[in-house]
């Protein structure tokens, strides 16, 4: 058994042996139910992954929404490194429209792609073989027209006929696709079926040789990741996953688990990527935040409990030497130990310093609102961590730019009720003041809010955990609202429970609120 110091990657790095990481949160990540983004949020992730190190960034799906185009458009302007890709679907409206937002990357990439299962032939396509096929040939020979990257994906690939599978893949590849991807759409495939189909594309397609293989792995079985490998093991050089597995039902192939599985493993996976993988806590922590998804706590390489040890045998063995129980470092993926060096007579320059060691580049004006509301923390509680630092700052860049926010909460609670809450919200830039009861403190404020901003929704979630230990710990509050099948989610972090409560509340409508303008606008696109 090889130590985890051996694991890494030798040197010299053969370019055949690079795994591409193509990102897709900001695309497919961001049809997770609850994980929308604004404008502003998918710029900060994009640069992110942009810095990361990331090959390809999935931007989104220009076609989709005018916000959309946007965001890929900006995007595209902005990345440095990375290839900016657009979504479309198989035909010339959605290809052009992809075309004109990817434009001015440096780098720029089409993926375009069509149902190939039966099940979506007939029961979604209403179309034969046939048409299928002329619908694949068109859409790539359009796409080469804007770009000479084109990627082409046989949606549910892993319920395609082999044969009739072998000759849609032949047709991308001759109308000019430089990158074929294998999507497990659904997630029903086990690792060694997914290594036998990409085998056999190997050994039946023409050309398969001269372009890139790819995985697209969803986590229905809960082998998203696995699948990917296999992939990888039967000649796919590209895999594409997201940060934190996010992702439509069960999520996709979480990001950080690829790489560092192909790192760790490299025994077994003699690749390499080149994502900076003391970055990944940074990314799990932003993508978090701007979609107020919580990362579960045993989540593997990011969760709050991968590196934990309870078990005394287990923390004994790691006292020891860390490989008995660890297998990478929590220093690889970004996770330091948490440190007590900040306080309220801390300076601008040491709260900078430390923002920066933390993995955060904010402007002036955000560092300054970031610094304030740390002072006014640091006022209330008596120890202020770094995994508080990290709350604080997050909550500021998921709320930034909400159109509604609390400014104000006063609860009177106790065993004698009802319980009341007055409640003062800015609503684009109007304040309006209400007073509530409730059934407890927390349903008197969400009362309040309720009469401010009316609404259908249905609470699905209320979800409180401490950020640190202490009685004087933050809280991070998550709510999850549905409303006629739109379902979103909002986080917030502060010392009070309720302003904490009514803040998340707050956040989860504000999403809800960009959510009916995204569909009011992709109604009318279509």
């Amino acid at each position: 058994m090889t130590s985890v110091t051996d694991n890494a990657p030798a040197a010299p790095k053969r370019e055949e042996d690079k795994i591409v990481i193509f990102d897709t949160t900001l695309r497919d990540g961001e049809q997770c139910p609850g994980a929308t983004m604004t404008f502003e949020e998918k710029l900060q992730v994009a640069e992110l992954l942009d810095d990361m190190g990331v090959d390809i960034i999935e931007a989104g799906f220009p076609i989709a929404s005018e916000g959309d185009f946007e965001a890929v458009t900006e995007i595209a302007k902005l990345a440095k490194h990375s290839v900016i890709c657009g979504l479309a679907r198989a035909n010339f409206a959605d290809i052009d429209r992809a075309g004109e937002a990817i434009k001015h990357a440096r780098r720029s990439r089409i993926h375009t792609f069509i149902g190939t299962s039966p099940l979506h032939r007939q029961h979604q396509l209403q179309l034969s073989q046939d048409e299928v096929y002329e619908r694949v040939v068109a859409s790539v020979t359009r796409a080469r027209g804007y770009t000479d990257d084109v990627e082409w994906s046989a949606m549910d690939a892993t319920r395609t006929e082999h044969d009739y599978l072998c000759r849609v893949c032949e047709a991308a590849i001759r109308a000019g696709a430089t990158t074929i991807n294998i999507p497990d759409t659904v997630g029903y495939a086990l690792p060694e079926e997914y290594f036998d189909l990409i085998t056999m594309l190997k050994t039946r397609v023409p050309g398969m040789d001269k372009v890139v293989i790819s995985t697209h792995c969803h986590d229905d079985l809960g082998l998203a990741v696995a699948n990917s490998l296999a992939g990888v093991r039967a000649g796919a050089r590209q895999i594409e996953c997201t940060i934190n597995g996010l992702g439509e039902r069960a999520g996709n192939a979480a990001l950080e688990e690829i790489v560092m599985a192909v790192r760790t493993r490299h025994d077994l996976l003699p690749h390499y990527t080149g994502v900076k993988t003391e970055m990944l806590s940074r990314a799990s922590k932003l993508v978090s935040a701007v979609t107020n998804f919580p990362v579960q706590y045993n989540k593997a390489i990011v969760g709050r409990n991968a590196f934990a040890h309870e078990s005394g045998i287990h923390q004994d063995g790691v006292l020891k030497h860390t490989e008995t129980y660890e297998i990478m470092t929590p220093e690889s993926v970004g996770v330091g130990k948490s440190s007590l060096v900040m306080g309220k007579h801390s300076g601008r320059a040491a709260f900078k310093s430390k923002l920066k060691e933390l993995g955060y580049n904010l402007g002036d004006n955000a560092m300054e609102d970031a610094f304030n509301r740390f002072k006014a923390l640091a006022d209330k509680k008596k120890h202020v961590y770094d995994e508080d630092i990290e709350a604080l700052v997050d909550d500021g860049v998921a709320h930034m730019n909400d159109r509604v926010k609390v400014t104000a909460l006063t609860v009177i609670a106790g065993t004698m009720g009802p319980q009341s809450a007055t409640l003062t919200l800015d609503i684009e830039g109007q304040s309006k003041t209400v007073q509530s009861i409730g059934n407890g403190p927390v349903d008197a404020t969400f009362n309040a809010i309720k009469q401010l901003l009316p609404h259908n929704a249905r609470l699905d979630l209320y979800q409180v955990h401490a950020v640190t230990e202490g009685t004087d710990a933050q809280a991070e509050v998550s709510v999850r609202l549905e409303e006629e099948g739109r379902i979103v989610t909002g986080r917030s972090a502060d010392p009070d429970t309720l302003v904490a409560s009514a803040r998340a509340y707050v956040a989860a409508l504000n999403k809800l609120i960009v959510k009916r303008q995204k569909t009011a606008q992709a109604q009318q696109a279509v």
